[in-house]
Protein backbone atom coordinates (compact mmCIF):
# COMPACT_ATOMS: atom_id res chain seq x y z
CA UNK A 1 0.00 0.00 0.00
CA UNK A 2 1.02 3.44 -0.63
CA UNK A 3 1.52 5.31 2.28
CA UNK A 4 -1.15 7.58 3.31
CA UNK A 5 -0.44 11.11 5.07
CA UNK A 6 -2.25 10.08 8.24
CA UNK A 7 -0.78 6.54 8.24
CA UNK A 8 3.00 7.07 8.35
CA UNK A 9 5.27 3.73 8.54
CA UNK A 10 7.63 4.59 11.19
CA UNK A 11 8.94 2.09 13.44
CA UNK A 12 8.07 -1.12 11.11
CA UNK A 13 5.14 -2.67 9.81
CA UNK A 14 2.56 -4.90 10.78
CA UNK A 15 -0.06 -7.08 9.12
CA UNK A 16 -2.73 -7.83 11.44
CA UNK A 17 -4.94 -10.07 9.25
CA UNK A 18 -3.67 -13.60 8.51
CA UNK A 19 -5.39 -16.99 8.33
CA UNK A 20 -3.67 -20.05 8.43
CA UNK A 21 -5.14 -23.68 7.60
CA UNK A 22 -6.48 -24.02 11.12
CA UNK A 23 -9.27 -21.76 9.39
CA UNK A 24 -9.84 -21.78 5.48
CA UNK A 25 -6.07 -20.29 4.70
CA UNK A 26 -4.08 -22.61 2.69
CA UNK A 27 -0.80 -22.39 4.13
CA UNK A 28 0.24 -23.51 7.46
CA UNK A 29 1.69 -21.43 10.37
CA UNK A 30 4.96 -22.02 9.91
CA UNK A 31 4.55 -21.13 6.44
CA UNK A 32 3.18 -17.94 7.18
CA UNK A 33 5.55 -16.61 9.36
CA UNK A 34 8.53 -17.73 6.90
CA UNK A 35 6.68 -15.00 4.09
CA UNK A 36 6.03 -12.55 6.53
CA UNK A 37 9.89 -12.53 7.71
CA UNK A 38 10.91 -12.66 4.23
CA UNK A 39 9.42 -9.68 3.28
CA UNK A 40 10.46 -7.64 6.38
CA UNK A 41 7.53 -7.42 8.67
CA UNK A 42 7.82 -6.90 12.15
CA UNK A 43 4.64 -8.33 13.25
CA UNK A 44 1.85 -10.15 12.03
CA UNK A 45 -1.52 -11.51 13.58
CA UNK A 46 -2.66 -15.02 13.26
CA UNK A 47 -6.96 -14.67 13.36
CA UNK A 48 -8.20 -17.71 12.16
CA UNK A 49 -11.83 -17.58 12.20
CA UNK A 50 -13.46 -19.33 15.35
CA UNK A 51 -9.89 -21.32 15.82
CA UNK A 52 -6.87 -20.88 17.76
CA UNK A 53 -5.04 -24.03 16.87
CA UNK A 54 -2.39 -22.13 14.75
CA UNK A 55 -1.44 -20.18 17.30
CA UNK A 56 1.12 -21.84 19.19
CA UNK A 57 3.02 -22.87 16.15
CA UNK A 58 2.93 -19.34 14.69
CA UNK A 59 4.35 -17.78 17.68
CA UNK A 60 7.20 -20.48 18.07
CA UNK A 61 8.17 -20.41 14.57
CA UNK A 62 8.25 -16.31 15.34
CA UNK A 63 10.36 -16.64 18.21
CA UNK A 64 12.84 -18.48 15.26
CA UNK A 65 12.48 -15.63 12.74
CA UNK A 66 12.57 -12.50 15.37
CA UNK A 67 8.91 -11.67 14.10
CA UNK A 68 6.00 -10.95 16.54
CA UNK A 69 3.36 -12.95 16.20
CA UNK A 70 0.12 -11.32 17.96
CA UNK A 71 -2.37 -14.47 18.80
CA UNK A 72 -5.66 -13.18 17.56
CA UNK A 73 -8.83 -14.89 15.99
CA UNK A 74 -11.85 -13.67 13.83
CA UNK A 75 -15.10 -14.63 15.57
CA UNK A 76 -18.13 -14.89 13.77
CA UNK A 77 -21.51 -13.10 14.76
CA UNK A 78 -24.93 -11.66 13.46
CA UNK A 79 -26.81 -8.99 13.95
CA UNK A 80 -30.08 -8.77 11.94
CA UNK A 81 -29.52 -11.81 9.73
CA UNK A 82 -26.10 -9.80 8.83
CA UNK A 83 -22.88 -11.92 8.93
CA UNK A 84 -20.26 -9.21 11.27
CA UNK A 85 -16.88 -10.21 11.72
CA UNK A 86 -15.08 -9.27 15.07
CA UNK A 87 -11.56 -9.67 15.28
CA UNK A 88 -10.26 -9.91 18.86
CA UNK A 89 -5.65 -9.54 19.52
CA UNK A 90 -3.84 -10.26 22.02
CA UNK A 91 -5.91 -13.35 23.14
CA UNK A 92 -5.37 -15.92 26.16
CA UNK A 93 -6.02 -19.18 23.88
CA UNK A 94 -6.08 -21.10 27.35
CA UNK A 95 -9.11 -19.05 28.41
CA UNK A 96 -12.20 -21.32 29.20
CA UNK A 97 -14.74 -19.25 27.92
CA UNK A 98 -13.29 -18.68 24.93
CA UNK A 99 -12.64 -22.60 24.25
CA UNK A 100 -15.86 -23.69 25.05
CA UNK A 101 -17.49 -20.85 22.12
CA UNK A 102 -15.35 -22.29 19.97
CA UNK A 103 -16.06 -25.84 20.77
CA UNK A 104 -19.65 -25.27 20.25
CA UNK A 105 -18.66 -23.32 16.85
CA UNK A 106 -17.00 -26.73 15.90
CA UNK A 107 -19.90 -28.60 15.95
CA UNK A 108 -22.33 -25.92 14.62
CA UNK A 109 -20.15 -25.55 11.47
CA UNK A 110 -20.17 -29.46 10.90
CA UNK A 111 -24.27 -28.74 10.94
CA UNK A 112 -24.17 -26.29 9.01
CA UNK A 113 -21.92 -27.44 6.03
CA UNK A 114 -23.92 -30.65 5.81
CA UNK A 115 -27.22 -28.77 5.57
CA UNK A 116 -25.85 -26.73 2.93
CA UNK A 117 -24.54 -29.79 1.18
CA UNK A 118 -28.00 -31.08 1.18
CA UNK A 119 -29.44 -28.32 -0.16
CA UNK A 120 -27.21 -28.19 -3.30
CA UNK A 121 -28.05 -32.06 -3.79
CA UNK A 122 -31.50 -31.08 -3.74
CA UNK A 123 -30.50 -28.94 -6.36
CA UNK A 124 -28.74 -31.51 -8.60
CA UNK A 125 -25.34 -30.31 -7.60
CA UNK A 126 -23.38 -33.08 -6.49
CA UNK A 127 -20.87 -32.48 -3.85
CA UNK A 128 -20.49 -34.62 -1.24
CA UNK A 129 -19.96 -33.41 2.42
CA UNK A 130 -17.18 -35.83 3.29
CA UNK A 131 -15.08 -34.16 0.45
CA UNK A 132 -16.02 -30.70 1.67
CA UNK A 133 -14.67 -31.96 5.19
CA UNK A 134 -11.71 -33.36 4.08
CA UNK A 135 -11.00 -29.64 2.38
CA UNK A 136 -11.12 -27.74 5.73
CA UNK A 137 -9.12 -30.37 7.88
CA UNK A 138 -7.30 -29.25 10.25
CA UNK A 139 -9.21 -26.45 10.90
CA UNK A 140 -13.45 -25.53 11.32
CA UNK A 141 -15.54 -26.37 8.34
CA UNK A 142 -17.14 -23.25 6.42
CA UNK A 143 -18.73 -22.30 3.55
CA UNK A 144 -14.64 -21.27 1.16
CA UNK A 145 -14.59 -25.01 1.58
CA UNK A 146 -18.03 -25.48 0.40
CA UNK A 147 -17.37 -22.63 -2.39
CA UNK A 148 -13.99 -24.97 -3.22
CA UNK A 149 -15.69 -28.00 -3.76
CA UNK A 150 -18.21 -26.46 -6.40
CA UNK A 151 -15.46 -24.87 -8.06
CA UNK A 152 -13.20 -28.17 -8.90
CA UNK A 153 -16.90 -29.72 -9.47
CA UNK A 154 -17.02 -27.82 -12.47
CA UNK A 155 -20.50 -26.18 -11.02
CA UNK A 156 -18.98 -22.76 -10.68
CA UNK A 157 -16.39 -21.17 -12.80
CA UNK A 158 -14.86 -19.19 -10.08
CA UNK A 159 -14.70 -18.97 -6.30
CA UNK A 160 -16.82 -15.71 -6.20
CA UNK A 161 -19.09 -17.04 -8.38
CA UNK A 162 -20.36 -19.68 -5.74
CA UNK A 163 -21.01 -17.57 -3.18
CA UNK A 164 -22.88 -15.00 -5.38
CA UNK A 165 -25.19 -17.55 -6.92
CA UNK A 166 -25.49 -20.17 -3.86
CA UNK A 167 -23.89 -19.21 -0.77
CA UNK A 168 -24.01 -15.88 -0.07
CA UNK A 169 -27.35 -14.67 2.23
CA UNK A 170 -30.38 -14.89 0.25
CA UNK A 171 -28.98 -17.63 -2.40
CA UNK A 172 -30.54 -20.85 -2.37
CA UNK A 173 -28.10 -22.84 -0.53
CA UNK A 174 -27.16 -20.36 2.26
CA UNK A 175 -27.58 -21.27 5.87
CA UNK A 176 -26.92 -18.95 8.53
CA UNK A 177 -23.88 -19.09 11.07
CA UNK A 178 -24.67 -20.07 14.92
CA UNK A 179 -26.05 -16.68 16.12
CA UNK A 180 -24.19 -15.38 18.85
CA UNK A 181 -23.98 -10.88 18.43
CA UNK A 182 -21.36 -8.62 17.97
CA UNK A 183 -22.05 -7.83 21.97
CA UNK A 184 -21.36 -11.06 23.15
CA UNK A 185 -18.29 -11.42 20.62
CA UNK A 186 -16.59 -8.31 22.05
CA UNK A 187 -17.49 -9.64 25.64
CA UNK A 188 -16.08 -13.24 25.02
CA UNK A 189 -13.00 -11.61 23.39
CA UNK A 190 -12.54 -9.24 26.43
CA UNK A 191 -13.12 -12.13 28.94
CA UNK A 192 -9.99 -13.83 27.40
CA UNK A 193 -8.12 -11.12 27.93
CA UNK A 194 -8.21 -9.51 24.32
CA UNK A 195 -9.20 -6.27 22.35
CA UNK A 196 -12.00 -6.41 20.14
CA UNK A 197 -11.94 -4.50 16.74
CA UNK A 198 -14.87 -4.67 13.79
CA UNK A 199 -13.56 -6.29 10.84
CA UNK A 200 -13.80 -4.81 7.42
CA UNK A 201 -16.63 -2.99 8.06
CA UNK A 202 -18.93 -1.54 5.86
CA UNK A 203 -18.95 2.19 5.67
CA UNK A 204 -22.78 2.96 6.18
CA UNK A 205 -23.60 0.01 8.15
CA UNK A 206 -21.34 0.26 10.89
CA UNK A 207 -22.13 4.38 10.85
CA UNK A 208 -25.28 3.36 12.20
CA UNK A 209 -24.61 0.71 14.48
CA UNK A 210 -21.42 2.10 15.89
CA UNK A 211 -22.42 3.54 19.18
CA UNK A 212 -24.01 0.83 20.39
CA UNK A 213 -20.90 -1.63 19.33
CA UNK A 214 -18.74 1.24 21.44
CA UNK A 215 -21.60 0.76 24.34
CA UNK A 216 -20.57 -3.05 24.63
CA UNK A 217 -16.79 -2.40 24.56
CA UNK A 218 -15.58 -2.04 21.40
CA UNK A 219 -11.99 -1.22 20.80
CA UNK A 220 -11.16 -0.45 17.60
CA UNK A 221 -11.59 -0.61 14.02
CA UNK A 222 -10.50 -2.64 11.20
CA UNK A 223 -9.48 0.72 8.70
CA UNK A 224 -7.06 -0.77 6.03
CA UNK A 225 -8.26 -4.08 4.18
CA UNK A 226 -7.73 -5.28 0.20
CA UNK A 227 -11.16 -4.61 -0.84
CA UNK A 228 -11.13 -0.48 0.65
CA UNK A 229 -9.82 2.16 -1.29
CA UNK A 230 -8.19 5.00 -0.20
CA UNK A 231 -11.42 7.23 0.09
CA UNK A 232 -12.71 4.53 2.42
CA UNK A 233 -9.26 3.96 4.42
CA UNK A 234 -9.69 7.47 5.06
CA UNK A 235 -13.33 8.05 6.17
CA UNK A 236 -12.73 5.00 8.32
CA UNK A 237 -9.66 6.72 9.92
CA UNK A 238 -11.32 9.36 10.67
CA UNK A 239 -14.19 8.07 12.38
CA UNK A 240 -11.88 5.73 14.53
CA UNK A 241 -9.76 9.15 15.48
CA UNK A 242 -13.45 10.91 16.14
CA UNK A 243 -14.69 7.91 18.43
CA UNK A 244 -11.10 7.33 20.28
CA UNK A 245 -11.17 4.10 18.79
CA UNK A 246 -8.20 2.05 17.90
CA UNK A 247 -7.41 1.25 14.05
CA UNK A 248 -5.78 -1.85 12.54
CA UNK A 249 -5.37 -3.27 9.16
CA UNK A 250 -4.18 -5.93 7.04
CA UNK A 251 -4.05 -8.14 4.01
CA UNK A 252 -6.51 -10.53 5.24
CA UNK A 253 -4.57 -12.85 3.66
CA UNK A 254 -5.81 -16.89 3.11
CA UNK A 255 -3.43 -17.93 0.51
CA UNK A 256 -4.32 -16.50 -2.72
CA UNK A 257 -7.68 -18.75 -3.17
CA UNK A 258 -9.46 -15.28 -2.91
CA UNK A 259 -7.78 -12.90 -5.20
CA UNK A 260 -6.86 -11.10 -1.64
CA UNK A 261 -3.39 -10.15 -1.63
CA UNK A 262 -0.65 -12.02 -0.32
CA UNK A 263 1.26 -10.98 3.48
CA UNK A 264 2.87 -7.89 3.58
CA UNK A 265 0.98 -6.02 0.62
CA UNK A 266 -1.32 -4.52 3.24
CA UNK A 267 0.21 -3.43 6.05
CA UNK A 268 -0.20 -0.54 9.04
CA UNK A 269 2.68 0.66 11.23
CA UNK A 270 3.89 -1.31 14.02
CA UNK A 271 3.22 2.27 16.07
CA UNK A 272 -0.77 0.70 16.14
CA UNK A 273 0.21 -2.25 17.64
CA UNK A 274 1.93 -0.47 20.55
CA UNK A 275 -1.67 1.64 20.52
CA UNK A 276 -3.15 -1.58 21.52
CA UNK A 277 -0.73 -2.70 23.99
CA UNK A 278 -0.66 0.76 25.89
CA UNK A 279 -4.80 0.82 26.29
CA UNK A 280 -4.27 -2.74 27.26
CA UNK A 281 -2.19 -1.46 29.78
CA UNK A 282 -3.96 0.74 30.98
CA UNK A 283 -7.02 -1.04 31.41
CA UNK A 284 -4.91 -3.63 33.55
CA UNK A 285 -3.67 -0.68 35.56
CA UNK A 286 -7.30 0.49 36.23
CA UNK A 287 -8.85 -3.23 37.14
CA UNK A 288 -5.80 -3.83 39.25
CA UNK A 289 -6.40 -0.37 41.17
CA UNK A 290 -10.48 -0.98 41.35
CA UNK A 291 -9.84 -4.49 42.72
CA UNK A 292 -7.37 -3.14 45.74
CA UNK A 293 -9.92 -0.04 46.77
Amino acid sequence: MAEESHIKADGGLADLHIHTVNSDGSFTPLEVVERAAAVGLKAIGITDHDAIAGIPLAQKAGQAHNLEVIPGIELSSVENDNSIHMLGYFIEIENKKLNSLLELFYEERIGRARRITDKLRRMGIGISFESVCQKAEPGPIGRPHIAQALLEGGFVLSYEEAFVKYLATGRPAFEPNYPISPQEAIQVIHEAGGISFIAHPDYEVLDGRLGTLIKSGLDGIEILHPRFGEPTVRRLYNLAIEKGLLVSGGSDFHGGRDGLSGIGKHTVPYRFVEEMKQKMKVAQTSSTIRGSS
